[in-house]
């Protein structure tokens, strides 16, 4: 028992600073290679199948490119795809800009739904973006240390102080992620974008995942 705690408190220990991590090497603070490790780290506990994650990253690059091809000024657009639901954050200059994003990126193959949380406003200033990168990683830590949740199979997005939490969960299992964020300093508010599913849904997209993984 003491062994298996033993293990258990190393393993958070080591998700917790591949998120840390991870979170850093957007800014270059770490090589590649580190980022690639925490990458494959992460793609084993997802609940998505691999072709949703596939499919995920396709709607990403797709979207950003149609997106700077078809609206003016739409580098504050940021696209999270999460099991083909997109989450869209970020400003644009007027309404217009705002539904036609979402139009442009609900007209993409493969697309489920699009969760549209676009601000008309000016682009945050560097300070903001760097704040928002913090609060990231500290929503991501507290999740990992809060033992009762599963936190590698929850998304964190964070633009303006305002969280957005993503992934396939249960009810309960939402709600105390979301408690848990909102608890975290320089959180302004947290939005769930999550995909719900039923105990017994989660068991089988687990048990499907396991075997995957044995093959």
């Amino acid at each position: 028992m003491k062994f298996n705690r033993a293990m258990s408190a190393l393993s958070r220990a080591a998700v917790v600073g591949s998120l840390v991590g991870s979170t850093l090497a957007l800014s270059g603070c770490f090589t590649l290679a580190a980022t690639g490790v925490v990458v494959g780290a992460m793609a084993a506990n997802d609940r998505r199948t691999i072709g949703a994650q596939t499919e995920d990253t396709g709607i990403e690059v797709k979207a950003a490119a149609q997106l700077r091809q078809q609206l003016p000024d739409a580098g504050g657009i940021g696209v999270t795809s999460f099991n083909r639901k997109v989450l869209l954050t970020g400003q644009v200059l007027d309404e217009r800009s705002r539904t036609e994003a979402a139009a442009i990126v609900g007209r993409l193959d493969n697309v489920r739904s699009v969760h549209n949380e676009l601000q008309v406003a000016g682009r945050v200033s560097l300070g903001t973006s760097a704040a928002d990168t913090s609060i990231t990683a500290r929503v991501k830590t507290m999740l990992i240390e809060a033992r009762d949740i599963q936190a590698t199979t929850i998304k964190v997005v964070t633009e303006a102080g305002v969280v957005y939490l993503m992934g396939i969960v249960t009810r309960p299992e939402g709600d105390r992620a979301a408690q848990v964020a909102s608890r975290v300093s320089g959180v302004q508010r947290v939005v769930t974008v999550f995909e719900y599913v039923t105990a017994d849904e989660l068991a089988r997209i687990e048990r499907v995942s396991r075997e995957g993984g044995q093959k």
